[in-house]
């Protein structure tokens, strides 16, 4: 029988800030910890809390005072290494890379010189924003004025990022992704942004973004965990953004996803199908829709929901299977501004014989992907297999 590997990332989920937290303006951010706080006594994930939740956080009360006596996995958190706080570098720390040098950000806004040539190679007559800005304000602030001139909406936020947001009637999705291909090759070298993100919407005055967002990342460095695995025989098959984080390196076949539930659907979709493989799922819905608008109800709300279909993950696992769930930065839905907070991330750790502990406080995310490299039977150049 085949080994396999299923990696969910619960985008955004952090559980309390890290020692360095003072250096990124975070001091006192954290995520779950305060989603508890703000929830009352009566809130809980109890499938996660068999998994371990309630034991790994050490700051915050709120999520301690939720230990589950009859813990079924091994659990750890793990503090970032890079330097950074996004998507972009928690998953390739994960996967071996570090980030030592922080990407490029514009909270100026994008100088003139790319702006001008950003409107040259892709023929639009002129572009709105061009600013730090929140993605649901922006399109409310110039939406109306987006459809009247045909002008794209561009912004980034504190994030290494590039977005463009444009009506889906005036500007088809491919369109759209077409820009985003024009700006990624337009963005090198000192002005090599970690991503570029296309921000579809709709509707009438009221705007809504779509869930045909699409990321166009950087390349990561060749020699990481998909590729090591890919070399020794093992498909990699990514659901959600994770194609677009990797910008498709180490991925052997991919999926994109219109929500959680939809993720969490093809997650066991791929269960049912495939073996000896890594399935690599990214759960994108607890940091756009709700960290990043500071919606404290809407995201304790989202836990619940996936901590209500957990076992429905766990049930299609074979005895040979490997479970990690952990997330890749904190986005506190109770702190200031609308941006992501650097927080330790929790690890879960399941198989079927597997012997509870804890694993401690982890240095690095890289820790993780020996792990998962270590199921296989495989060496690791980055990081300790966390089940050692």
């Amino acid at each position: 029988m085949g080994k396999r590997v299923i990696w969910i990332i619960l985008d955004s989920v952090g559980i309390g800030y890290s020692p360095d937290s003072v250096l990124f303006g975070d001091e006192g951010a954290d995520t779950l910890g305060h989603i508890f706080e703000k929830m009352g006594e009566d809130y809980n994930l109890s499938n996660l809390q068999k998994m371990g939740l309630g034991c790994i956080s050490e700051i915050n009360n709120s999520i301690s005072d939720k230990k589950e006596k009859n813990v079924i996995v091994c659990y750890c958190k793990a503090g970032e290494k890079s330097a950074g706080k996004d998507t972009t570098t928690g998953h390739w720390e994960m996967c071996g890379i570090v980030t030592k040098i922080p990407f490029v950000t514009f909270p100026e806004g994008f100088p003139n010189e790319v702006i001008n040539e950003f409107i040259k190679r892709t023929k639009v007559p002129g572009v709105l924003g061009n600013k730090v800005a929140s993605g649901t304000k922006i399109i409310e602030e110039l939406g109306e004025e987006h459809i009247r001139t045909k002008m794209p909406i561009v912004y980034t936020s504190a994030d290494s990022v590039f977005q463009i947001a444009c009506h889906e009637d005036v500007y088809s999705n491919e369109e759209l992704y077409e820009m985003c291909k024009i700006a990624r090759k337009l963005l090198v070298d000192k002005y090599a942004v970690a991503r570029v993100i296309a921000r579809p919407f709709k509707g009438d005055k009221e705007f809504v973004r779509t869930s045909a967002r699409r990321d166009f990342s950087v390349k990561p460095a060749e020699d990481n965990v998909l590729t090591k695995l890919i070399k020794s025989g093992i498909e990699v098959d990514a659901v959600g953004k994770i194609e677009d984080i990797f910008a498709g390196v180490g991925i052997t076949e991919a999926v994109h996803t219109t929500d959680n539930i939809d993720g969490i659907e093809k997650t066991i979709e791929y269960m049912k199908t495939k073996d000896d493989c890594l399935i690599f799922t990214n759960l994108v819905e607890f940091d756009s829709k709700w960290g990043h608008r500071r919606d404290v109800e809407g995201y304790a709300g989202a836990l619940k929901e996936f901590d209500d279909r957990l076992f429905d993950i766990v049930n299609e696992m074979k005895d040979n299977d490997l479970l990690i769930i952990n997330a890749d930065h904190g986005c506190d839905p109770t702190y200031k501004g609308t941006d992501h907070t650097r927080e330790f991330i929790p690890v879960l750790l399941y198989k079927k014989d597997i012997v509870p502990q804890n694993k401690g406080i982890r240095d690095g995310y890289m820790d993780i992907g020996a792990t998962v490299l270590a199921h296989f039977g495989i060496e690791s150049d980055w990081g300790i297999n966390i089940l050692d």
